[in-house]
């Protein structure tokens, strides 16, 4: 297991290196959104509330299916991707939800640049 300065450091490098891309260092939220449009696979175009809102879930059950939480059930007509939970997840409080997901995170962009 690694230890909380070894994780924020993984963190702050991501964070860093996502800042070079877009031009602004993303917090959690603004890395779900770009998970999100990653996974819907349409480009980056301009999305409704309603669609970010989607985007954020499509996300947050993309990294957690890492851990085998979830899994992709397919896709509707417009190519937008829906999953199930498959065992629940385990009882935290908020911070250890965010830690969670940012670990996901961090695996899931080690996982696609290697």
């Amino acid at each position: 297991m690694e230890n909380e300065e070894d994780f924020d450091v993984r963190w702050a490098a991501l964070r860093q290196d996502i800042k070079k891309q877009f031009g602004k260092k993303p917090d959690l939220n603004a890395i779900l959104f770009l998970v999100g449009v990653q996974e819907l696979g349409q480009g980056i175009r301009e999305f409704t509330k309603e669609e970010k809102q989607d985007l954020m879930h499509i996300a947050t059950c993309k990294l957690l299916s890492l851990s085998g939480y979830y899994e992709l059930e397919g896709l509707d007509q417009e190519g937008w991707p829906h999953w199930k939970s498959v065992k629940p997840l385990p009882a935290c409080n908020l911070k250890e939800q965010e830690r969670m997901l940012k670990w996901h995170a961090l695996e899931y962009f080690d996982e696609m640049n290697s």
